[in-house]
């Protein structure tokens, strides 16, 4: 491993910002490079393969810019292609090199949040489709039913700027009324999708206020802060200027703008093209 090293945030696209903001504003001392792979998103409907693809070509380049640890800040990325990469590629590359995803935390907490033990689900048809969750969550919780709704039309509002739109209304509450269609005892809900938490308002509006909401940022960024304080081997390689750079293989002028959005901060950013 090299002497210092920064963490590594990888997203399809913006919505691993919302990850990233809630890292940095429990652990501010750290280096993180975000990398958005902006040119190629979404994800969300791509296969398997193609996913898997797309994200090892994404780890390969921040492991080159100097990250021993990648944190894939994407639901579809983490659902479709972490596995393969610890399992396969890690050993390859570098096997003193980790890739953390956001799934398998999340999944760790829900247990002591609900109490009906069903639990809903919103994300990305790729995640629905992957039964990721699913499987994750009943490798600890067995007794643990969980309901996925696919929200094809949440990233492109979001992306758009229509967030807060009376528009988005009509698409946050059909996925909210077919979710709960599907199994009406469901006490959480999980936003499986690191764009949704800039829907939070509306999806609160639209779900019975019984319902738990989880977002994944805080549960990622603790989970992140535990694991970095167990695996002193990989923290105290980490620098500890408080910098964080910004990346994406689309025009770079597009993402800070779009960026604002998903950050309070105005930030700039440097297109980069794959080795």
């Amino acid at each position: 491993m090299p002497s210092m090293s920064s963490i590594g945030i990888f997203d399809s696209g913006y919505g691993g910002l919302t990850i990233l903001s809630e890292i940095r504003s429990l652990m501010p001392e750290y280096n993180y490079i975000y990398l958005g792979d902006n040119a190629r998103t979404p994800y969300g409907t791509r296969s398997f393969d193609v996913v898997y693809r797309f994200t090892l070509e994404s780890v390969r380049q921040l492991f080159s810019m100097g990250c021993n640890l990648v944190i894939l800040a994407c639901n579809t990325a983490s659902a479709k292609a972490l596995r393969t990469i610890q399992q396969n590629d890690l050993p390859n590359i570098d096997p003193k090199k980790r890739v953390l995803g956001v799934i398998r935390p999340t999944a760790e907490v829900i247990g002591s949040i609900t109490k009906s033990r069903h639990v809903g689900l919103f994300g990305t048809e790729g995640t629905i489709s992957s039964l990721s969750y699913n499987i994750e969550i009943d490798k600890l919780y067995p007794d643990i039913k969980v309901t996925g709704q696919a929200c094809p039309m949440w990233v492109p509002l979001i992306e758009n700027g229509e967030a807060q739109s009376e528009g988005a209304d009509f698409f946050v509450k059909k996925y909210c009324d077919a979710l709960m269609a599907k199994d009406s005892a469901i006490d959480t809900v999980i936003l499986a999708c690191t764009h949704y938490p800039l829907l939070y308002d509306k999806i609160r509006r639209y779900l019975p206020e019984n319902v738990n909401i989880v977002s994944q940022g805080p549960i990622v960024a603790a989970s992140l802060k535990d694991y970095l304080s167990r695996h002193t081997e990989i923290e105290s390689t980490i620098m500890k200027n408080g910098e964080c750079k910004f990346y994406t293989t689309e025009q770079q002028e597009k993402f800070a703008k779009n960026a604002s959005v998903f950050l309070s901060d105005q930030i700039t950013a440097e297109t980069i093209s794959y080795k």
